[in-house]
């Protein structure tokens, strides 16, 4: 299936609460979007305030979590969903826990942000993390934006990027190693750099497990553990 129709009920009732879902989720992913943006400008700028929100916002991204999920569980209960709609809520189970996820990683990186505020040194690797976290919110964005438009081709294209991601962290990771080889005294500092790269390739394969799931809505394959993301596109 190429194209899923998510308002062809009846009730309009029920078309509403679909597409209500769905706004939900992208609202969540905008949350959680500009909770890796503000992460990344507190690393940058070394700023302990701007981190503390980042930790703060996650809660909110919590209570949305919990929220759909409720929502879903209704659904399922009460409308006992056909086949497609099943898979839109299972799919939607599935893609606000993974993004319920990278919320944690960026209150991650915002903890270390606050983390290295108080702390005194040269700043390693910042512009190599500030590049992968610009690659990574990309990332998670084109992968909401194929999820709004259900383009199951797009979220392909978006999966396969995590490579890259995965290759630019084991170069941070080397740069960052060599450096504390070379100067020990920076090893506090680095490591904290080298949890908030990890942090970031964590983000870029939640992005793509959400890709996998746009795949399983639209074409109804579940890709998750094959190679199907890296075949050849028709």
């Amino acid at each position: 299936m190429s194209n899923l129709e998510l308002n062809h009920h009846i009730s309009e009732e029920y078309n509403a609460e679909l597409e209500d879902l769905r706004s939900q989720v992208l609202a969540m992913g905008g949350l959680v979007e500009q909770q890796i943006t503000d992460a990344l400008e507190a690393l940058e700028n070394l700023d302990g305030e701007l981190g503390e929100q980042v930790v703060y916002m996650d809660h909110k991204v919590n209570a949305m979590e919990v929220k759909i999920d409720e929502q879903c569980s209704w659904i399922i209960a009460r409308r006992q969903p056909t086949a497609s709609d099943l898979r839109l809520l299972i799919t939607i189970i599935k893609v606000i826990t993974d993004l319920e996820r990278i919320g944690d990683e960026a209150e991650k990186i915002g903890h270390l942000a606050s983390m290295l505020s108080d702390a005194a040194g040269k700043h390693v690797e910042h512009d190599e993390i500030q590049f992968m976290g610009e690659k990574v919110r990309q990332m998670l964005h084109d992968s909401l934006d194929a999820f709004a438009r259900l383009r199951h081709v797009e979220a392909r294209r978006v999966a396969r990027r995590d490579k890259k991601i995965d290759r630019q962290y084991e170069s941070i990771l080397r740069n960052v190693m060599t450096y504390m080889m070379e100067d020990p005294r920076t090893i506090t500092h680095s490591m904290n750099i080298i949890w908030a790269a990890r942090a970031l390739e964590r983000i870029g394969d939640h992005a793509e497990n959400i890709c996998e799931y746009i795949i399983y809505l639209v074409e109804g394959k579940d890709v998750r553990h094959t190679d199907y993301i890296e075949q050849d596109e028709d």
